[in-house]
């Protein structure tokens, strides 16, 4: 974990409620997708924390973070839903205004037991981490099938971003307005796959988790005080104990969840 000051280079809406955050700083301690940051606000106790959607370190700006040791300046890219006063208040910032941010936080996802051709699936604000997943494991040699669920086409978001890293993408509308129609579950009919991973609420991730027919890492979204495991406040029980879903998640293995 590390505090570091990030200016915004942009903060822009991508559909009416959903937000991209882009930020210069130390991306340093960003080394795996599916970690988050914790972002202090002017006027609230409590830091918000957002997954990490890209990170880009050094000065070669193809460079995924993690891949470039030693380097520190880097840039970074968060999409947030505007769901309360204080996202709504992060969406207020401007270009060239500084944040505090923690970075580094969370388990992050392990690419190592992908195979050749994963799924990656995730729904409304749980589809940001699944792109620096993405990018991370075609650059390592795979074939990922990404299947994105939003509940209409008003708020798709990042198709095409995935697209363009070589993907096969699959849109899933739960009102049938764009791509398949139904969840992310029916969008996983007839597809081959050799592993999943998974971030979105959890009624899809235990979808998803039923649906599978093999092993996978799913992330969890939590309510979070601290961000980094002091405060207790957001631990689960797993198979192997209680793990805090900011410290020891917020990846957890698909063998060891407990519903």
């Amino acid at each position: 974990m590390k505090q570091g000051f990030f200016e915004i280079v942009s903060n822009e809406r991508l559909t009416d409620n959903v937000m991209e955050l882009v930020l210069r700083g130390d991306t340093s301690e960003i080394a795996v997708p599916g970690q988050f940051v914790n972002i202090k606000l002017d006027g609230f106790f409590l830091r918000r924390p957002l997954s990490v959607c890209n990170c880009e370190q050094g000065a070669n700006a193809g460079a995924s973070c993690g891949a470039m040791a030693g380097k520190s300046e880097g840039m970074l890219t968060l999409i947030y839903k505007i769901v309360g006063e204080g996202t709504r208040a992060l969406a207020e910032y401007k270009a060239g205004e500084m944040l505090d941010l923690l970075t580094g936080l969370g388990n992050g996802y392990d690419i190592s037991k992908s195979g050749d051709e994963p799924l990656l699936i995730g729904g409304g604000a749980g589809v940001p981490p699944m792109f620096l997943l993405c990018r991370n494991l075609i650059a390592a040699g795979t074939k990922p099938t990404v299947i994105l669920g939003f509940n209409s086409k008003a708020e798709v978001f990042y198709e095409n971003e995935f697209k363009s890293l070589g993907a096969r993408v699959i849109v899933a509308t739960a009102d049938g307005s764009y791509g398949v129609r139904g969840f992310v579950t029916d969008a996983m009919k007839d597809i081959l796959y050799s592993y999943t991973y998974a971030c979105g609420p959890e009624p899809m991730l235990r979808a998803v988790y039923e649906k599978a027919a093999c092993g996978g890492q799913y992330s969890f979204e939590e309510r979070m005080g601290c961000g980094f495991g002091a405060c207790m406040g957001c631990s689960c029980k797993t198979k192997y104990g209680s793990k805090r879903i900011c410290k020891d998640g917020p990846v957890l293995e698909k063998e060891e969840i407990i519903w």
